[in-house]
């Protein structure tokens, strides 16, 4: 056997004793307060703050954390989906960035100080610097010099606000406050092999490392701490890729989702069980058309019903379905699909009224029960009269209402239809449009039902109307605005 592989052999057998993974080895220095008792529970029990939303905010960006083990392959994860997201402003985030100075006694003994662990680096300001990005503030992220092993003190790197944030780290998944930060987390699967073998090319060519030291600080420090932090927090991931840069057709799934949520009103980003019906050129200029004050009533008439039936046929497709074959007159086999039979709709009473017929010609003999409610009494919340079907405990209800405003009448009518026995899950709110300010009490007292909307606007002004809005639905409708 040669006598390098003998070297090596010994180099790994000498280092792979009792199992390890703190940040310097005991009795070499003394542990600073940050880290001791530091144990994975301990760690990933800190407090976390939610994201706190504001309808008022500048648009947030998407933010993407991408994890793994060392030299699995994340910065080329990270690489494709920026270069397929090239119409989108995407930044590159690197927990490496925000690793902690060593001191001078720490840096003469650098081979027994953990890098792989989660207080070799500055949390705090990582958090901070994300927080800020997601806020629409430029940051300056440190510059980490990996031969030197501090930061470069008298330079930095710009990072301006952007559409996406891609945070990439081994650890960027084990402090919750981080975790809360992101949108999308992305775990990067490589084998074990393959990663050793990336990690000694990486270490020596482009750090200046010799062989023996990456192979030495591989079995001491990495491996442990990849089986104490880094795997433990792939169950947190939302995808998990494996082969890495390798998976093309995993990366372009997720570029596809990404678009997707970009698209997307940042409501629906908060609140998962709101649907915003794609916007179209048809869609928009229907919407323009209602919300003129000189349309005539029999166009305003026309066009609001185009745009009720579109939401009416979106909300029937979160439905539940089952499978159903049928023989077709070719005499062949057609599988398709079978409608949920237990159905009613559920108007507020009067402007719920106006979508009322999209709902018939969508569902051929239909039950629709009539909820009323007195806006200016008790603060919205007055129920003047309601008239239901019997089963409807045993029904999926489309609730009907043109505007979501403040969200109160719908709320006293969802709060009726959960004491008649309806699980809130089985109710779908559909609206033309709707205020932030009313998804917000909705969704966040009732966050099982799901919101199909057409639009969402921008505000309530001092007098509760939506902003730009269509002012009194039910007048235009109905013809009672004079």
């Amino acid at each position: 056997m040669p006598e390098e592989t003998k070297s090596i052999d010994y180099v790994m057998e000498a280092a792979s004793g009792a199992h390890f993974s703190g940040l310097r080895l005991d009795g070499l220095l003394s542990p600073s307060p940050s880290s001791s008792s530091s144990s994975p529970a301990h760690l990933s029990s800190t407090s976390a703050s939610s994201v706190s939303a504001d309808a008022n905010a500048p648009k947030q960006p998407f933010v993407i954390g991408v994890s793994g083990g060392t030299a699995s392959g994340k910065t080329t994860v990270c690489d494709m989906i920026i270069q397929q997201l090239h119409d989108h402003r995407v930044v590159l985030v690197n927990q490496d960035s925000f690793y902690r100075g060593l001191t001078p006694e720490e840096s003469e003994r650098v081979h027994e100080y953990n890098f792989d662990h989660p207080d070799a680096f500055d949390t705090e300001q990582l958090v901070d610097c994300v927080k800020k990005l997601r806020c629409g503030q430029s940051v300056q992220v440190p510059i980490y010099d990996f031969k030197k092993h501090r930061r470069c003190s008298d330079s930095f790197r710009q990072v301006n606000a952007s559409d996406v944030i891609i945070l990439e780290g081994i650890l960027v998944f084990h402090d919750q406050r981080v975790r809360n930060l992101m949108n999308m987390k992305i775990f990067v699967d490589t084998d074990a092999d393959v990663r050793l073998a990336r990690r000694i090319r990486r270490d020596t060519v482009e750090r200046g490392r010799d062989i023996n030291s990456v192979l030495e600080q591989y079995a001491k420090f990495v491996k442990p701490a990849f089986d104490d932090f880094v795997l433990p927090s792939k169950k947190y991931a939302d995808v998990i890729i494996p082969r890495g840069g390798d998976n093309h057709v995993a990366i372009d799934l997720i570029v596809q989702h990404i678009r997707t949520k970009l698209g997307q009103h940042d409501l629906c980003k908060i609140y998962p069980n709101v649907y915003v019906i794609q916007s179209t050129f048809q869609i928009r200029g229907m919407h323009t058309l209602i919300r003129d004050k000189e349309i005539s009533k029999h166009d305003f008439v026309f066009y609001s019903d185009r745009l009720i039936r579109l939401v009416v046929e979106h909300g029937l497709g979160h439905l539940p379905f089952t499978e159903k074959q049928v023989v077709t007159p070719t005499a062949s086999v057609y599988t398709g699909v079978d409608f949920c039979k237990k159905l009613c709709g559920v108007s507020i009473v009067r402007s719920g009224e106006s979508m009322e017929n999209a709902l018939r010609a969508c569902c051929k003999g239909i039950k629709i029960g009539k909820i009323l409610i007195h806006r200016d009494g008790d603060n919205g919340k007055q129920l003047i009269y309601e008239k239901l079907p019997k089963d409807i405990s045993e029904r999926h209800v489309l609730l009907l209402d043109p505007v979501l405003a403040t969200g109160n009448s719908a709320n006293q009518a969802i709060e009726l239809l959960i004491q008649k026995g309806v699980p809130e899950a089985h109710i779908i709110f559909l609206n033309l449009i709707s205020a932030p300010e009313g998804i917000h009490c909705v969704c966040k007292r009732f966050p099982s039902l799901k919101i199909v909307t057409s639009e969402i606007d921008v505000a309530l002004n001092e007098e509760f109307r939506v902003i730009p809005g269509m002012g009194e639905f039910g007048d235009r409708y109905f013809g009672t605005d004079d």
